[in-house]
């Protein structure tokens, strides 16, 4: 594909219908296989080198197109260094391409790399499903464009000038969007349908439909109303939120029962503009809802900035009045010559001259991850594609204060690396940045574009500035495909440590010091005073709720900035938390996922996430409780003892799993492993649902008279084993295997040897039992579980029946199965798979593949790189902020995106919210100041005398240390004791000497004797 340049051809089958799902996981569950595979026969050209090209073609790359050709005809220039980090010193001289190639070509086996370096040619530009411009002249932009769009070439415009971003996309004539959100269809239970001329569905009262008026569904397993299943899609008119019309249905027949309603997606067409019509007739997507007038005026500053080119052969001077007054002048002509009826804001202008010349790495990464994205709908089809103009800014990073800009003297090229960031921010900031100390906490996927952005910007690089960074985790195949750091060689090693290294690759100069600790209790002796107190602020980069409120905490505690983000899919957000200005990240939450009922899981699930919770449940019940606790048993004389202290009958289940799990199926050899997974299929898959169908009967009512299989119940059957089912066979193929696991039997991986086996078993024929008592709902089954007392004589039974941990053999050891959904030859995703397939047919679900599955079951969290990109470039340019010193909160900007809509909307941080006692108002920001050592009295009447409040209740963590219906003579001796002495014999622990300071929360009553809400303390320790 090259001419005037060179190539790197890697292994290439992208063209075969296999996606790599072990490299492409996170995005498959993003994209889907059919938008990968026409990802995979794409060829790519993108143009300019710069750092916002390499931007884009890094995250292209890994995204997984067919091949990437990049164009440039420029040499490497020391600025280049301020963005571009796959160039180094070395470079300078050499094509920007060329230079760029190899490192590129390492980041996807399956994409294809080569460079041109000649005339972009029509012959040239026919080779390419999407052409991508970074640093073309508007002419150049116009003519490539004529040409792109009378071939049906994608064409995709980016551009970044300092602080101001642009972004705008021609996909052609007639282009299919096959999907416009991403989001999954909506499917709703059905309980009523009207025969109307224009018929209304009521839906279960569980959930909201969620449709709008408009969208097409379609109807299955309706009972009576049989022509709606498998219709044509209907348009509904949405009437409520369980209630929708969908037209003529008078001469269908009576609705029943049952039935789904499922959102049928529509495949959209969209008519793009070329570059020269859109020019003069453009349609902007919002950036910022804040920034309304932006967007028209931004669209005449990067064309009058194309004529200040042409006219000057150069950029206008940084912060250069005398060029400003030109540009301006550029501006009003143009304006008048395209009769542009907009009011046109002349300090927006002149900064856009000002910061013309500046290329930054945040900004590239904003533009870039969202150009990407857009190239990618280009070649998909998936998601809607932006229309057609997008353009964004970040002036908030400049000074507060107008006086306080730099100065054109200031902002000269020098021979820095850091030349384009100067051009924008001055030399005085880049030696702040220089001298920073943070703490970035994960290096995964947002760890390592955050990493790339600190080196570029020179975060860190000074003789007083420092990096730190920790994660535990080692690195998986799966990361390679969005955590760009790393190579199929570092597979195995750990992530920070790898990370740090490829980090100083970029910019040798940058202080990172890696750790591989995971951030918490057990780390604080690391992570203590001294090292958060040096701290500048900190970086989340972390993929858990808990340990981003753990460091939400400790950055409250020590007053530190926090740097909060993260992703999902396409989606991503992020959050600024500034010292006694705004909320902390544990402020607010999400609401919690609505869990599954019991008893839904139990008896009457009605969709495949239902029967993917259960089959987790019961491989986590079988192959990981009950082993496990069977090991501790035998390795824990006083395991028994502990056990039937438990409360109600836990005890029992417990000595019963154990029982079971050590005499009853116990295996001596794999074809035992083999027969106990068959019984155990007929168990789950035939027997509990004969037992079920005997007490509830398929045409039974409730005492209300409706019948009891409907709504949410849906009807199951039992299954009869085949030996010659696949999933059948896959069932007890992984179950005999995870069995034989479980007690150290070498495994059998023959299929059709334990398909042969298990063919000649004889399962008894299971005859239901009246008197079984099956709960119909969660009360019930609460009730039944009950925590009344445990069988004391049953108990005592099973510590009989218990076998001598010594008689079991010397060599005998449980192993208990640790589930890891990405290995897939161990059995795991096999067997749940399988199971949850099986429950599926059972209850009449439709079946989930082994994606879908391991998405669900694996509690996957989607991700793709473009996005990850996009949301680190939002973070560096908040950390610019902090780095400047901004103490006004309207400076900062809290961020949503969602990339395949695409939707950006941003918005000033929440406000702390202000508690008060007295007189004085106070946010968690505040607290009382202690030091020294002091007794229980003295720090009571400190608070009396200093502050009027009456102490009525003390705690230090979960330890009591004093309250006022505490007994009298344990208050009387808890006076005279130093605070710490307390804390040590309350909580039975020593002060570890790592520990500085102590936390008391307080009760306090004012002077009236009312309750009031008051700060924690900080207890500081003598030395």
């Amino acid at each position: 594909m090259a001419s005037n340049g060179s190539a790197v051809n890697s292994h290439n089958d992208n063209t075969s219908n296999d996606i790599d799902e072990s490299l492409y996981s996170r995005q498959l569950y993003v994209l889907g296989h059919d938008a990968m595979r026409r990802m995979a026969s794409s060829d790519v050209l993108i143009s300019g080198m710069g750092g916002l090209g390499v931007e884009i073609a890094k995250n292209v790359i890994l995204s997984g197109v067919k091949s990437v050709t990049i164009h440039d005809e420029s040499t490497t220039q020391i600025s280049d260094l301020s963005s571009q980090f796959y160039l180094s010193e070395t470079d300078i001289g050499a094509n920007r391409a060329e230079a760029s190639l190899s490192k590129l070509a390492e980041l996807n086996p399956y994409v294809s790399v080569a460079t041109y370096t000649g005339k972009l040619t029509h012959d040239f530009l026919n080779k390419f499903r999407v052409v991508v411009l970074t640093e073309s002249s508007l002419t150049e932009q116009k003519e490539i464009s004529d040409y792109t769009h009378s071939k049906n070439i994608a064409l995709i415009v980016a551009s970044t000038k300092g602080l101001f971003g642009q972004l705008f996309c021609d996909f052609g004539d007639n282009f299919q969007v096959n999907d416009t959100t991403g989001e999954q269809p909506l499917s709703v239970m059905i309980t009523s349908v009207s025969n109307a001329t224009d018929g209304v569905v009521i839906t279960h009262d569980e959930t909201r439909h969620g449709f709008e008026s408009g969208d097409k569904v379609t109807f299955q397993e309706v009972e009576g109303m049989a022509e709606l299943n498998g219709c044509e899609p209907r348009t509904i008119n949405v009437l409520g939120p369980f209630s929708f019309a969908i037209g003529d249905t008078s001469a269908f027949g009576q609705y029943k029962r049952g039935g789904y309603a499922t959102q049928v997606k529509v495949p959209k067409s969209v008519n793009f503009k070329s570059l020269r019509e859109s020019l003069a007739a453009p349609e902007f997507v919002l950036s910022d809802f804040a920034k309304m007038d932006r967007p028209a005026q931004l669209h005449v500053a990067f064309q009058a900035l194309h004529a200040f080119v042409e006219r000057n052969h150069r950029h206008p001077n940084s912060w250069s009045e005398a060029d400003a007054t030109e540009f301006l002048k550029i501006v009003a002509d143009l304006a008048a010559e395209q009769k542009l009826e907009i009011q046109m804001d002349e300090n927006l202008m002149r900064l856009f001259s000002y910061l013309s010349r500046g290329n930054i790495a945040p900004m590239n990464a904003v533009i870039g991850g969202t150009a990407a994205q857009e190239l990618m709908k280009a070649c998909s089809g998936k998601f809607s594609p932006l229309y057609q103009w997008f353009y964004f800014d970040a002036l908030e990073c400049l000074p507060l204060k107008p006086e306080d800009y730099p100065k054109e003297a200031d902002c000269q090229p020098t021979g820095s690396r850091y030349d384009a960031q100067i051009a924008v921010f001055g030399p005085g900031f880049q030696q702040r940045l220089a001298n920073q100390k943070y703490f970035l906490v994960g290096a995964g996927a947002i760890g390592c574009e955050l990493l790339k952005n600190f080196a570029m910007i020179g975060l860190a690089t000074g003789q007083n500035g420092a990096i730190w960074i920790t994660d535990m985790d080692i690195i998986e195949r799966s990361n390679l495909n969005r955590q760009f750091l790393f190579r199929p060689t570092d597979v195995g090693k750990y992530k920070s440590v790898t990370a740090a290294a490829a980090v100083k690759r970029m910019n040798p100069n940058v202080n990172i010091v890696d750790h591989q600790n995971r951030v918490g209790a057990e780390t604080e002796q690391t992570y203590d005073d001294k090292f958060f107190e040096r701290l500048d602020g900190v970086a989340n980069a972390l993929d858990n709720v808990d340990a981003r409120v753990y460091m939400d905490r400790r950055c409250v505690f020590y007053r530190k900035p926090l740097l909060e983000s993260g992703t999902l899919g396409t989606k991503g957000n992020v959050q600024v938390v500034l010292p006694f200005l705004t909320e902390s990240y544990s402020s607010s939450h999400d609401p919690p996922e609505k869990s599954i009922p019991i008893c839904t899981l139990k008896n009457f699930p009605n969709a495949i996430e239902h029967t993917l919770q259960w089959a987790r449940d019961d491989f986590e019940g079988v192959f990981t409780i009950s082993p496990e606790n069977a090991r501790q048993y035998l390795k824990d004389p006083k395991f028994v003892e502990r056990t039937m202290r438990m409360s109600g009958n836990e005890s029992i289940v417990m000595l019963e799993n154990v029982k079971r799990t050590l005499v009853d199926d116990r295996p001596a050899n794999f074809e035992e492993c083999i027969k106990w997974a068959r019984f155990y299929f007929e168990e789950q898959y035939a027997n509990q649902i004969k037992q079920l169908l005997f007490n509830f009967a398929p045409d039974s009512l409730t005492s209300s008279g409706v019948l009891f299989w409907s709504g949410p119940k849906r009807c199951p059957h039992p299954i009869k084993f085949d030996p010659n089912n696949q999933t059948h066979l896959d069932y007890i193929v992984a179950a005999a295997n995870l069995k034989a696991f479980n007690y150290n039997i070498p495994q059998n991986r023959d299929v059709n040897a334990i398909k042969e086996y298990v063919s000649k078993l004889v399962v008894k024929e299971f005859t239901p039992k009246a008197g079984v008592r099956i709960a119909v709902n969660d009360t019930e089954m609460n009730a039944d579980a009950g925590g009344g007392m445990a069988d004391a004589d049953r108990g005592e039974q099973l510590k009989k029946e218990l076998p001598a941990p010594d008689s079991l053999g010397p060599n005998f050891e449980m192993k208990p199965v640790e589930f890891e959904k990405d290995d897939d030859n161990n059995y795991h995703m096999d067997f749940i798979v399988a199971a949850s397939n099986l429950r599926a047919d059972n209850y009449h679900i439709a079946n989930a593949d082994r994606h879908k599955s391991k998405l669900i079951a694996g509690r996957i969290i989607p991700a793709i790189a473009t996005t990850t990109s996009l949301v680190t470039g939002l973070v560096c340019l908040e950390l610019y902020k902090l780095v400047a010193g901004h103490n006004k909160l309207e400076a900062y900007k809290n961020g949503f995106v969602n990339l395949a809509l695409p939707f950006f909307g941003f918005s000033e941080p929440i406000p702390a919210p202000i508690a008060k006692y007295y007189d004085h108002k106070w946010t968690i920001w505040d607290r009382f100041e202690l030091e020294g050592e002091k007794t229980l009295k003295e720090f009571i009447d400190y608070f009396a005398d200093e502050h009027k409040l009456e102490i009525t209740m003390l705690s230090q963590n979960v330890s009591m240390l004093y309250s006022f219906f505490m007994a009298e003579d344990k208050r009387r001796e808890r006076m005279d004791l130093k605070m710490s002495e307390i804390v040590k014999r309350v909580s039975k622990k020593k002060i570890d000497p790592w520990v500085k300071s102590l936390v008391f929360e307080l009760c306090c009553n004012d002077k009236d004797g009312e309750d009031v809400e008051v700060p924690y303390v900080r207890y500081t320790l003598p030395d």
